[in-house]
């Protein structure tokens, strides 16, 4: 095996997917944005209790919390994929990763779908603000868990 095929593979090889640190870092960010959503708002898993009574039609805590921690696991398993690639330390990676996943698929796709608006102006500003700050949380692991040469 030649020098060039040996840094190709590598070079592969350092783009593939931890799937542990990936479902951890998803896992346990999920739990810091609960953290924070409670420490901001005094309530606790009020997302779950949304997204099940959104997809039953009625609030069913365990499909609830198996969407909301699946929802998290796939974030971490896309910022897995994507940090390699984008620019910055591991923090401005993370918080990079968590700023553009807030705008387009919160503010800008579910708060309109649940009617609140573009950036969830018609629950008032606030509830823009406690999203962000919920997903700064979520970012946390994010960057400390998740590693590629790229990211250390």
């Amino acid at each position: 095996m030649n020098a060039t095929t040996l840094n190709t593979q590598n070079a592969v090889a350092g783009n593939k997917i931890n799937w542990q640190q990936a479902i951890l870092a998803g896992f346990v960010g999920t739990i810091l944005f609960d953290i924070m959503g409670f420490f901001l708002t005094g309530q606790f898993w009020d997302l779950p209790t949304l997204l099940s009574t959104k997809l039953l039609g009625e609030p069913n805590l365990l499909v609830g919390l198996m969407a909301h921690f699946g929802n998290g696991i796939a974030l971490g398993v896309i910022y897995a994929g994507l940090a390699p690639s984008l620019w910055g330390n591991r923090w401005m990676k993370a918080t990079t990763f968590v700023v553009a996943e807030t705008v387009a698929l919160v503010y800008l796709f579910m708060f309109p779908l649940l009617g609140m608006g573009i950036f969830g102006l018609n629950a008032g500003i606030e509830t823009a603000l406690i999203t962000l700050a919920r997903h700064l949380a979520f970012a946390v692991p994010l960057a400390l868990l998740i590693t590629s040469d790229e990211t250390r």
